[in-house]
């Protein structure tokens, strides 16, 4: 795929994984990208997948049509990214790899070898020309790994942006792209939140007219957009006014709940309602939701003295991914010793900036008239600010 006169794309799609990174469900697959720059000087950046190497390396020389590249530039180190690199330096010897001082580091810890006699470390705004293209390099310390480097290309002013601004999906596959980019950044990158504004800071000052990810599609037009999307995810801001429910119920009472409690919420002029059922669905759409959202009521049982697991593992993942500036409503559910509401809010105490609602919702075993109310109460303060 031709990006500019001298850019090349040369990743690959992957359809044969099931998780990304063990644990996220791909259904669409997912792409390694790597591009090439043909200038007086030949630059790669980055490899792919390890299942991927030959159909890469192919792709690599049908690029070069005969030359030799001059440089790989190591932006990541991830192996989805890296795991070529010792391939790429046995069949072009004369090659320097260019990489972060960090990321030499980690190529001995995952290769055994960090190339001392052909590599060239780079720092925040150091610049390598190749001819026509100058390239300066952008320390990106954290995001999401410490060695991470993104390079802008002076000339053709575009951003190759490492994982940032990446998403799940091959690129064979026609899909919305924020819905799996959110879900992408969320899970991978979204406890780095800080290091995402430092970067943000510093791409402001670039001009850039296209941004070549890791992941996901080569992006060319209204950059403002996955900019402006970016800056509300690293901020940890509210992108969709409305409330999450992310419930677990055994028997099906905690479940009504939650059920009346989003029926009460959309009478009441709430713009979004979404509801989880944690034991059922995609765990990272659900901690998706309660990062896109302004509000998120968790309803839960009690369970051996604590809260059901599928809750505990929710909100284990929202506090691993530095959740914050959010309003939580509690539900608990209990048949003689309902605790789950205290529970839940004392998991939450390392998050910051969370409101709590003053409606908690306590159920025993079923709903009847008192927590019936409660619920309503909870729906009236949830939605004080869209009630007409």
């Amino acid at each position: 795929m031709k990006i500019t006169n001298d850019i090349r794309y040369i990743g690959v799609n992957d359809h044969a994984i099931d998780l990304f990174e063990g644990q996220y469900e791909v259904p669409n697959g997912m792409a390694y990208n790597s591009y090439v720059i043909l200038d007086e000087q030949v630059a790669v950046f980055d490899t792919v997948d390890a299942n991927f190497g030959e159909e890469w390396m192919e792709k690599l020389a049908a690029v070069l049509e005969g030359r030799t590249p001059d440089y790989l530039i190591v932006q990541h180190m991830e192996p989805d990214h890296s795991s070529n690199i010792t391939r790429f330096a046995q069949v072009y010897p004369g090659a320097k790899i260019v990489a972060s001082a960090k990321a030499f580091t980690m190529m001995k810890q995952f290769f055994g070898e960090d190339y001392p006699d052909r590599r060239m470390v780079v720092g925040e705004g150091d610049t390598l020309s190749l001819g026509r293209h100058e390239l300066v390099f952008v320390t990106a310390p954290m995001v999401h790994w410490p060695e991470v480097i993104v390079t802008y290309d002076r000339t053709d002013k575009v951003l190759f942006s490492a994982d940032a601004f990446g998403k799940f999906g091959a690129l064979d596959v026609e899909e919305d792209w924020a819905c799996e980019a959110r879900r992408y950044y969320v899970g991978i990158v979204g406890k780095y939140g800080a290091p995402v504004q430092t970067l943000l800071k510093k791409a402001a000052g670039l001009d850039i007219q296209t941004i070549c990810p890791l992941h996901g599609p080569v992006l060319t037009e209204d950059l403002g957009y996955y900019l402006g999307l970016y800056n509300t995810w690293s901020s940890y801001g509210v992108e969709t006014e409305g409330v999450v429910i992310a419930y677990t119920s055994v028997y099906g009472n905690t479940k009504q709940a939650a059920l009346q409690l989003a029926a009460l919420l959309e009478a009441r002029g709430c713009p979004k309602v979404a509801v989880n059922d944690l034991a059922r669905c995609d765990m990272a759409e659900a901690v998706e939701d309660a990062f896109r959202y302004g509000k998120l009521v968790l309803a839960t049982t009690t369970y051996n003295g604590g809260i059901f697991p599928f809750m505990q593992t929710f909100i284990d993942h929202l506090t691993e991914h530095s959740f914050q500036n959010r309003t939580v409503g509690l539900i608990e559910n209990g048949s003689w010793a309902p605790t789950a509401a205290k529970v839940m809010a004392k998991k939450l105490e390392g998050c910051k900036n969370l409101t709590f609602a003053e409606n908690v919702v306590s159920i025993r075993s079923a709903l009847n008239a008192d927590s019936t109310a409660k619920l309503e109460a909870l729906a009236d303060e949830l939605c004080r600010e869209w009630q007409k």
